[in-house]
């Protein structure tokens, strides 16, 4: 009997993380007064997807649309690399521990982060921080901003990575689901689905 192949699959922001790094990302690509005024005027759709009453996606679209709508592709790119760089602090030790011990494992596994948050930033945190520049192969699957002409529309090219949306593009890399034990990790709602996908979860771990 051919033994199935290791997959771990983790969230990002507040797994990996200990903080929200779009929220921190806005704030290192704009003024503070700047962030202040934008997120006072996106604040109440905040509180309406808190109570259940408008969706996590819109909300997203809305406060990413208000900053980045009309910002270079290049610049975006620019501040997602130079964010990683300088803000190592926001990944959980604990969670870089585990990722380098498990890719020592034989066979190796295979690494994936899934993440709501945009893949132009998410990538460069796991390659500088969390493995694949130090020799481990991380896949990162994340939100993609829409762009035109070389400038951000505002609008997502790919549905917002969160719930469900986490399973289709896992399952969209991996192919046949009975080739794989699949260990997940998360921290929030938005990883429920990714959750009953998986074999084995595991609920705030790095903490």
């Amino acid at each position: 009997m051919t033994q199935k192949k290791k997959v771990y699959i983790f969230d990002f922001d507040g797994t990996l993380t200990n903080c929200d790094t779009l929220i921190e990302f806005i704030r290192f690509s704009f003024s503070p007064w700047a962030c202040a005024v934008g997120l006072l005027l996106v604040s109440p759709l905040v509180v309406l997807m808190k109570l259940g009453l408008y969706s996590n996606s819109k909300a997203k679209q809305r406060l990413f649309s208000h900053f980045f709508k009309g910002m270079s592709l290049e610049m975006f790119n620019n501040n997602g690399e130079a964010f990683a760089e300088c803000n190592e602090r926001y990944i959980r030790q604990k969670a870089v521990d585990f990722i380098m011990d498990k890719a020592k494992e034989t066979p190796r596994p295979r690494l994936i982060i899934v993440s709501a948050s945009f893949e132009n930033w998410v990538e460069p945190f796991a390659r500088l921080w969390l493995g694949n520049g130090k020799g481990n192969d991380i896949t990162v699957l994340g939100t993609r901003p829409e762009v035109n002409d070389g400038l951000l529309t505002g609008r997502f090219a790919t549905p917002n990575c969160y719930g469900a949306e986490k399973v289709r593009r896992v399952s969209e890399v991996l192919g046949d689901r009975s080739d794989y034990f699949i260990e997940a990790f998360g921290d929030s709602r938005g990883d429920k689905e990714l959750f009953d996908y998986a074999d084995k979860a595991h609920f705030r771990p790095f903490e």
